[in-house]
């Protein structure tokens, strides 16, 4: 059975950004856990920073890896759109990690442990990043239009 062309090239781009993603979230979580751990952050807090240092090996990844054979409509608007779409994950990954944390400690009666705060870190990363994949490729790194004859 032959495999469709769209789908094909979608499983290659998907493939790409899910190892971008593995490393960036690796990132994430030790920074994460630095910052919690080591630095006493509040874990809100943490979480939007780590995203932050992470963002940084997502973009270069993305733009020249994953998406390499996208529009390169210019570098300051896929940027531009890039951190927009980011600020947008990130918020959602800090209202999850809140909300985990809320959760839990209504349930349990007392603060997540470490345990606990990084499974909930995790199913943030996780919701995340299939929202992230779709506004990477829809948004941020379009495939160009159809070439005029």
């Amino acid at each position: 059975m032959k495999i469709p062309d769209r789908i094909r090239r979608l499983a290659g781009v998907g493939s790409r950004f899910l190892v971008v993603g593995g490393i960036s979230t690796i990132i994430e979580i030790a920074a994460f856990n630095l910052f919690v751990f080591v630095f006493g952050w509040d874990p809100v807090l943490s979480k939007i920073a780590a995203s932050l240092v992470a963002l940084v090996n997502a973009y270069l990844g993305n733009r020249e890896w994953t998406f390499r054979h996208r529009d390169r409509r210019g570098r300051v608007s896929e940027l531009v759109l890039f951190l927009i779409t980011n600020a947008v994950c990130t918020a959602l990954g800090a209202a999850l990690v809140w909300l985990g944390v809320e959760a839990l400690s209504l349930i349990t009666g007392h603060a997540a442990g470490a345990f606990w705060l990084n499974i909930i870190n995790l199913v943030s990363i996780v919701i995340v990043v299939l929202f992230r994949f779709v506004l990477y490729h829809k948004v941020v790194f379009r495939a160009s239009g159809p070439k005029a004859p």
